[in-house]
């Protein structure tokens, strides 16, 4: 599996702001995550149901940009910025790096987020 290949599918599917169907779609099933604040899941399943939850608290989405992103085996990281309006009244501006662990058939098995601010 063309790893290169799979890392632009799953940015470009960010950038359009379907972060739960990148979830969904590049995941496998036993996928792990961490964020720099602590959270973590512990499986695909359990980022979907995080994901449709934080997607469906946001009011506006106003803007997902790429930056970078370096591949090198099945290692990837891409830089991100992220502008969000949520429902209740906040504002949410993430300047982060995505540090993903590919699977040979090219799933996400460990998901990691910094803080790049």
């Amino acid at each position: 599996m063309n790893i290169r290949e799979q890392v632009e599918k799953m940015d470009a599917t960010v950038e359009t702001g379907a972060i739960v169907d990148a979830v969904k779609e590049h995941f496998s099933e036993e996928a792990a995550t961490k964020d720099y604040g602590n959270g973590s899941t512990a499986n695909k399943a359990e980022m979907v149901a995080k994901m449709e939850g934080f997607a469906g608290a946001i009011a506006k989405a106003n803007g997902i940009k790429r930056h970078h992103t370096i591949v090198d085996g099945n290692f990837s990281a891409s830089e991100f910025t992220f502008d969000f309006d949520m429902q209740d009244g906040s504002k949410i501006f993430w300047h982060e790096v995505i540090r993903r662990i590919w699977s040979e058939d090219g799933k996400v098995i460990q998901e990691e987020y910094f803080n790049a601010a």
